[in-house]
């Protein structure tokens, strides 16, 4: 037998959601944006809104334009470089060993 409580389940506002309650809806514009994994993405805008020429695909992440035989190139990434891989491109092999003896000359007191 239910508690007696008529409102159980049900929210402030809850009700049915028409036109009638919302009021009219702004005129949208559905634009297709493809990436270059031929994904499609059907973005909509407001009518008086400015489209832009690139949208981010959501399934992958890559830049999508509104040509879909010409879609904009994916970003190069670069592969994750250590901190000794920017020293090296930084200093040469004998700048290296010249700072490694004058630091090994200070820890021996020879400086």
């Amino acid at each position: 037998m239910a508690s007696g409580n008529a409102i159980r389940g049900s929210r402030v506002g809850a009700g049915p959601m028409g036109e009638a309650e919302r009021g009219e809806s702004a005129p949208r514009l559905r634009i297709s944006f493809w990436c270059s994994n031929g994904h499609e993405t059907v973005p909509s805008f407001a009518s008086d809104a400015q489209i832009p020429d690139t949208w981010d695909c959501p399934r992958c992440g890559f830049p999508a334009g509104k040509d879909r035989d010409n879609p904009p190139d994916p970003p190069r990434t670069e592969p994750y470089k250590t901190h000794l891989a920017y020293v090296r491109e930084r200093r040469s092999d004998a700048d290296g060993e010249a700072i490694l003896a004058e630091a090994l000359a200070k820890l021996r007191g020879e400086i």
